[in-house]
């Protein structure tokens, strides 16, 4: 179960996760913790220093991979799916974007990609791990 929760967090929260961790002060409730393409694109940026065929490359790949995580989401609440078969789908879609983000950076924008992810990640396991520990 805990994987589980792990991969889910992962798959949905990934790349939106250090948006929401800026903005977790300022939220009352709930919130959302997913970003939309144009937020993303603005991570991004900030944390790489993009280009603007960078960004609009960038924009093209977020924007295909909310609408496919839109779509499982959707088939998953249907009830058309297993919870396995789309953790894989959610992780190759991520390795996917991950390949597609990569494949127009700069090898100095690769390495700062790679140390925010793995922040990311640690973060999102730090956070998982708190939540299962408070329950």
């Amino acid at each position: 179960m805990k994987t589980t929760l792990m991969i889910i967090a992962l798959a949905f929260g990934m790349v939106s996760f250090a948006s929401a961790q800026q903005r977790a002060g300022n939220r009352q409730g709930g919130g959302r913790m997913q970003a939309n393409s144009e937020e993303r694109v603005k991570q991004l940026d900030d944390k790489l220093k993009l280009s603007e065929e960078q960004k609009v490359k960038a924009q093209i790949v977020y924007t295909e991979a909310i609408e496919l995580q839109k779509k499982m989401r959707e088939e998953m609440m249907a009830g058309g799916g297993d919870r396995q078969a789309m953790m894989e789908k959610m992780q190759k879609m991520n390795a996917d974007v991950d390949s597609k983000i990569n494949a127009f950076l700069t090898d100095e924008q690769k390495k700062a990609y790679k140390a925010w992810q793995d922040q990311v990640n640690y973060n999102i396991k730090k956070m998982m791990e708190e939540r299962l520990y408070l329950n």
